[in-house]
């Protein structure tokens, strides 16, 4: 199911909006993640940045296949093994992802969905125990 639209704008003014890398690191993204959770990871702007910062994995989860599709080219252009972009319905199918098997899951631009507890329940279930959400709106 495909989220009430958000507004999202192109991918150039989108990006202009961020500076990721800082953010995520703000947030306590580094090496001492292992795992990162991504959903809605719209055009890559904080997968690309979390895979360079983390130790393990950023599996990047979209709705929309022009989003998974630009994640992993982007991933692939930088010579980057550790993204994993899955073409998801969150609240239909959840992320795919085991239970208590990331240390993070990003919520950026996502909670305006019709059921956004449908979201936060599916981040809950795949967290490691003392894993974090953040949320950016």
């Amino acid at each position: 199911m495909k989220a009430r639209e958000s507004g999202m704008p192109p991918e150039g003014t989108w990006n202009a909006f961020f500076k990721p890398a800082e953010a995520l690191a703000t947030l306590g993204i580094d090496r001492g993640v292992k795992d990162v959770a991504d959903f809605g990871c719209g055009y890559g702007t904080f997968a690309i940045p979390a895979a360079k910062a983390v130790s393990g994995t950023v599996y990047a989860i979209d709705f929309e296949e022009e989003m998974t599709s630009a994640t992993a080219k982007k991933a692939a252009e930088n010579g980057m093994h550790n993204v994993k972009a899955l073409r998801r319905d969150l609240f239909t199918e959840g992320s795919g992802l085991p239970k208590n098997s990331v240390d993070f899951v990003l919520l950026f631009n996502i909670l305006h969905a019709e059921r956004p507890e449908t979201l936060l329940n599916e981040a809950h279930r795949i967290l490691r125990p003392k894993g974090r959400i953040a949320i950016m709106h």
